[in-house]
């Protein structure tokens, strides 16, 4: 999205890296040195409370980055970031970032339209969680992921699935079994293949719809 003279000034500061699957890329409050753009995985943005429970806010792949409070200036975030699903990012160091996003050109218009994305996705997730089903929640979460990963098959435990969405692993246990008896998806252990999309599509609640329409609305050609 950027114009070929700002590519070509930036590619040289950019490092390829490796997500491996667990990572924690940064805690809550971390100084951010790195700003990621994920070209493979997803990683989330997790919220954790002091009785040890946690809940994601949003998750980010290939579409965005990772690392928004090096150009938000408020230089950290209340939230830690950790991979998902593994794959790999190219990153780049704050000072160039900095330096960049001053310039004021093209790389801090789309920065600042993919932020204004983020906080429509923190915003429904949280609208989601406190208003719709269990089931809902994990079919948009499902395609939330899908179209990030560009595969059916999801590779999570269903232990990390309930973290990621504040609930009991009891729960997501019996509501996946739910969607596999109905021919949703198909479980392995460690594993979720998703075996009908127009099913999911038709029984998820209408935050996905909404988010989705918001990074096609600011972020078009991503």
């Amino acid at each position: 999205m950027l114009p070929a003279p700002d590519y070509k000034r930036l590619l040289p500061e950019l490092e390829l890296v490796e997500m491996p699957l667990g990572w924690t890329m940064s805690e809550s409050g971390d100084h951010v040195n790195f700003l990621h753009f994920p070209t493979s995985g997803i990683v989330s943005l997790i919220y954790d409370l002091e009785d040890g429970s946690s809940s994601e806010i949003a998750l980010v792949g290939n579409e965005g980055m990772v690392g928004i409070s090096i150009f938000m200036g408020g230089e950290s975030m209340p939230s830690s970031t950790e991979v998902q699903s593994s794959g790999n990012a190219y990153r780049l160091s704050r000072k160039i970032m900095k330096r960049e996003f001053a310039l004021g050109g093209q790389l801090q218009h789309v920065a600042l339209l993919y932020t204004q994305a983020l906080i429509s996705q923190t915003s429904q997730t949280a609208v989601c969680n406190q208003h719709h089903s269990l089931d809902q929640q994990l079919c948009r979460w499902l395609l939330m992921s899908m179209d990030r990963l560009h595969d059916d098959e999801l590779v999570i435990t269903q232990e990390l699935l309930a973290n990621l969405l504040g609930v009991r692993r009891v729960s997501v246990t019996q509501t996946l079994g739910q969607l596999q008896k109905d021919g949703l998806i198909a479980l392995t252990r460690g594993h979720i293949t998703v075996v009908n999309r127009p099913k999911v599509e038709q029984r998820v609640c209408e935050c996905y719809a909404v988010v989705k329409k918001e990074y096609e609305r600011l972020l078009p050609s991503a």
